[in-house]
């Protein structure tokens, strides 16, 4: 195992597992405790990864209770028993686990697929602040990786339609999970480069079925933050970064202003793997913003 990478500005906080049936998915979420009367950010990972993700926030907020679950369809959550997988399902899922948890009173952040899910979650009448990290702030197939984007969904519909075995080995490749990671990974840190390729090789093929994991992807390539903007009356944090392959600055902006009330703060020298890399200072983001509220 690659060593922890950031032992000399945090440490690695202990958490607790908790399951239950949320809106008809069986879900597992974890729990990061902090003082007593801590307030609580509930966070949201991205497409086909699970909480462990999202451990470097949490670790680099310890005067928060933090709560991370793993979204339907992946790590150790189920997923819906039938119908089509959608955007609405995935906010309306989100809604129930604020009830069910107690937390509809808290903050909630979202990273990339994540920002999708909370967006379309949490719109309409509320005051809590939402936070939002390389937000999907257009669709992929018209963003700078659109070629990209297509031959990924050639490769996700091949692998829906082959055989179930052949099917499941083809969508968890190694190799293929690898090169994402090597296209996606900026810094030149070879120990935390290992570290982030060890992160994608242990838990990006954590997924329910495969009928899940294309469902997800579906929904990851048309929707997109800047539809449900507009419906957001809470306050908005926007955290980007400067070399976001997948959403590029122009098109953060340019949502920003549909939110009545956003701020934007843009990371330099990253890319969209914020939560690996650039953990400490999404952590100050986020603090400066809060304190606001």
């Amino acid at each position: 195992m690659v060593p922890y990478p950031y032992s000399e500005q945090m440490s690695a906080r202990a958490s607790t597992r908790n399951s239950a049936i949320i809106d008809g998915v069986s879900t597992s979420w974890w729990v990061f405790d902090s003082d007593p009367g801590a307030s609580t950010i509930v966070m949201v990972h991205g497409f086909r990864g699970d909480h462990h993700g999202l451990q470097l926030f949490a670790d680099a907020l310890p005067e928060y209770r933090i709560i991370i679950p793993d979204l339907p369809g992946f790590g150790e959550s189920g997923s819906w028993a039938s119908g089509d997988i959608t955007a609405d399902c995935f906010g309306a899922w989100l809604r129930a686990f604020l009830v069910h948890t107690g937390s509809t009173d808290a903050t909630v952040l979202g990273h990339s697929f994540g920002t999708i899910v909370v967006a379309n979650g949490l719109r309409g009448p509320r005051t809590q602040a939402i936070i939002l990290v390389n937000p999907i702030s257009q669709r992929a197939l018209s963003g700078p990786n659109r070629l990209m984007t297509a031959v990924a969904s050639g490769w996700y519909q091949l692998g829906g339609i082959l055989p179930e075995r052949i099917g499941n080995a083809l969508l968890s490749l190694p190799l293929s999970v690898r090169i994402m990671s090597e296209l996606l990974v900026k810094s030149r840190t070879s120990s935390l480069r290992s570290w982030i390729h060890q992160q994608h090789a242990l838990y990006f093929s954590r997924y329910s079925d495969r009928q899940s994991l294309i469902g997800a992807y579906t929904v990851s390539i048309t929707h997109d933050v800047s539809e449900y903007a507009p419906d957001i009356e809470a306050p908005v944090l926007l955290i980007t970064a400067d070399k976001d392959e997948i959403t590029p600055i122009a098109a953060q902006r340019r949502v920003q202003r549909l939110f009545s009330d956003a701020t934007l703060v843009v990371l330099g020298g990253v890319g969209h793997l914020v939560h690996y890399e650039k953990p400490v200072e999404t952590a100050v983001a986020v603090r400066s913003f809060l304190a606001k509220q």
